[in-house]
Protein backbone atom coordinates (compact mmCIF):
# COMPACT_ATOMS: atom_id res chain seq x y z
CA UNK A 1 0.00 0.00 0.00
CA UNK A 2 1.39 2.99 -0.99
CA UNK A 3 -0.52 6.27 0.40
CA UNK A 4 -0.85 9.19 -2.62
CA UNK A 5 -0.49 13.04 -1.76
CA UNK A 6 -4.07 13.35 -1.11
CA UNK A 7 -3.87 11.02 2.45
CA UNK A 8 -0.13 12.75 3.17
CA UNK A 9 -1.32 16.00 2.54
CA UNK A 10 -4.47 15.63 3.98
CA UNK A 11 -2.61 14.59 7.60
CA UNK A 12 -1.06 17.21 7.46
CA UNK A 13 -3.37 19.97 7.16
CA UNK A 14 -5.73 18.26 9.73
CA UNK A 15 -2.56 18.34 11.95
CA UNK A 16 -1.91 21.68 11.23
CA UNK A 17 -5.65 22.36 12.28
CA UNK A 18 -5.43 20.49 15.76
CA UNK A 19 -2.04 22.72 16.67
CA UNK A 20 -4.63 25.33 16.64
CA UNK A 21 -7.88 23.60 17.60
CA UNK A 22 -8.88 26.10 21.03
CA UNK A 23 -7.86 29.16 18.90
CA UNK A 24 -10.65 29.35 16.50
CA UNK A 25 -11.05 29.01 12.59
CA UNK A 26 -7.74 28.95 10.74
CA UNK A 27 -7.42 30.15 7.04
CA UNK A 28 -6.55 28.08 4.28
CA UNK A 29 -3.78 30.18 3.21
CA UNK A 30 -2.50 29.75 6.67
CA UNK A 31 -2.70 26.34 6.39
CA UNK A 32 -1.34 26.34 3.05
CA UNK A 33 1.67 28.47 3.97
CA UNK A 34 2.61 26.59 6.92
CA UNK A 35 2.20 22.90 5.64
CA UNK A 36 3.52 24.05 2.13
CA UNK A 37 0.47 22.65 0.31
CA UNK A 38 -1.44 24.43 -2.91
CA UNK A 39 -4.79 26.21 -1.57
CA UNK A 40 -6.30 24.86 -4.60
CA UNK A 41 -5.34 21.01 -3.52
CA UNK A 42 -6.54 21.96 -0.33
CA UNK A 43 -10.06 22.99 -1.31
CA UNK A 44 -10.08 19.82 -2.81
CA UNK A 45 -9.22 17.57 -0.03
CA UNK A 46 -10.84 19.71 2.49
CA UNK A 47 -14.34 19.44 0.38
CA UNK A 48 -14.19 15.65 1.58
CA UNK A 49 -12.88 16.25 4.91
CA UNK A 50 -16.23 18.62 5.61
CA UNK A 51 -18.50 16.02 3.86
CA UNK A 52 -17.70 13.20 6.20
CA UNK A 53 -17.88 15.45 9.32
CA UNK A 54 -14.14 15.78 10.29
CA UNK A 55 -14.12 19.80 9.98
CA UNK A 56 -16.20 22.42 9.47
CA UNK A 57 -16.17 25.51 8.17
CA UNK A 58 -16.25 28.97 9.41
CA UNK A 59 -17.41 31.79 6.94
CA UNK A 60 -17.18 35.71 7.00
CA UNK A 61 -13.81 37.82 7.79
CA UNK A 62 -12.64 35.69 10.89
CA UNK A 63 -13.31 32.49 8.89
CA UNK A 64 -11.46 29.35 8.00
CA UNK A 65 -11.80 25.72 8.86
CA UNK A 66 -11.93 24.10 12.00
CA UNK A 67 -11.48 20.60 13.26
CA UNK A 68 -15.22 18.92 13.98
CA UNK A 69 -14.43 16.90 16.87
CA UNK A 70 -11.18 17.25 19.39
CA UNK A 71 -7.62 16.03 17.77
CA UNK A 72 -7.66 13.27 20.43
CA UNK A 73 -11.33 12.10 19.10
CA UNK A 74 -9.61 12.04 15.14
CA UNK A 75 -7.37 9.27 14.26
CA UNK A 76 -4.55 9.03 11.08
CA UNK A 77 -6.90 6.32 10.01
CA UNK A 78 -10.07 8.50 9.95
CA UNK A 79 -8.10 10.89 7.67
CA UNK A 80 -6.71 8.04 5.53
CA UNK A 81 -10.01 5.89 5.03
CA UNK A 82 -11.54 9.63 4.04
CA UNK A 83 -8.93 10.44 1.37
CA UNK A 84 -7.71 7.07 0.30
CA UNK A 85 -10.29 4.76 0.95
CA UNK A 86 -10.02 1.34 2.83
CA UNK A 87 -7.01 -0.10 3.53
CA UNK A 88 -6.37 -3.25 0.75
CA UNK A 89 -3.25 -4.77 1.01
CA UNK A 90 -4.41 -6.98 -1.86
CA UNK A 91 -7.35 -7.39 -4.24
CA UNK A 92 -8.34 -10.41 -2.38
CA UNK A 93 -8.52 -8.99 1.28
CA UNK A 94 -11.13 -5.93 1.55
CA UNK A 95 -11.63 -4.39 4.52
CA UNK A 96 -15.20 -5.67 4.74
CA UNK A 97 -15.02 -9.49 5.10
CA UNK A 98 -17.98 -9.90 2.97
CA UNK A 99 -16.31 -8.29 0.34
CA UNK A 100 -13.56 -11.20 0.24
CA UNK A 101 -13.62 -11.58 -4.08
CA UNK A 102 -10.65 -14.54 -3.56
CA UNK A 103 -12.07 -17.59 -4.03
CA UNK A 104 -9.14 -19.51 -2.40
CA UNK A 105 -9.64 -17.63 0.57
CA UNK A 106 -10.77 -20.72 2.22
CA UNK A 107 -8.21 -22.77 1.82
CA UNK A 108 -5.28 -19.91 0.87
CA UNK A 109 -2.42 -20.04 3.74
CA UNK A 110 -0.86 -16.92 2.06
CA UNK A 111 -4.94 -15.34 2.85
CA UNK A 112 -4.20 -14.97 6.13
CA UNK A 113 -1.04 -12.61 6.04
CA UNK A 114 -2.86 -10.20 3.77
CA UNK A 115 -5.42 -10.03 5.96
CA UNK A 116 -2.89 -9.69 9.41
CA UNK A 117 -1.11 -7.06 7.12
CA UNK A 118 -4.09 -5.29 7.05
CA UNK A 119 -5.08 -5.73 10.39
CA UNK A 120 -1.89 -4.19 12.02
CA UNK A 121 -1.98 -1.10 8.92
CA UNK A 122 -5.44 -0.39 10.00
CA UNK A 123 -4.52 -0.81 13.97
CA UNK A 124 -1.37 1.46 13.73
CA UNK A 125 -3.48 4.42 11.73
CA UNK A 126 -6.20 3.57 14.44
CA UNK A 127 -4.00 4.02 17.62
CA UNK A 128 -2.61 7.57 16.70
CA UNK A 129 -4.52 10.76 16.65
CA UNK A 130 -4.24 13.96 15.93
CA UNK A 131 -4.08 14.30 19.62
CA UNK A 132 -0.67 12.44 19.98
CA UNK A 133 0.75 14.21 16.65
CA UNK A 134 0.45 17.38 18.39
CA UNK A 135 2.01 16.15 21.74
CA UNK A 136 4.82 15.09 19.83
CA UNK A 137 5.38 17.77 18.39
CA UNK A 138 5.12 20.10 21.39
CA UNK A 139 7.39 17.61 22.60
CA UNK A 140 10.12 17.88 19.62
CA UNK A 141 9.71 22.13 20.19
CA UNK A 142 10.88 21.77 23.56
CA UNK A 143 14.02 19.78 22.79
CA UNK A 144 14.64 22.68 19.98
CA UNK A 145 14.58 19.84 17.09
CA UNK A 146 13.47 20.77 13.91
CA UNK A 147 10.59 18.99 13.16
CA UNK A 148 8.77 18.37 9.58
CA UNK A 149 5.81 15.75 9.05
Amino acid sequence: MRLSTKGRYGVRAMFELALHYKGGAVSLKKIARQQDISEKYLEHLFAGLKKSHLLVSVRGAQGGYMLARPPAEITVGDIIRVLEGTVRVTDCVDEDPQGETCSRADRCVVHNVWVQVRDRINEVLDGITLEDMCEEYRKAQQEGAMYYI
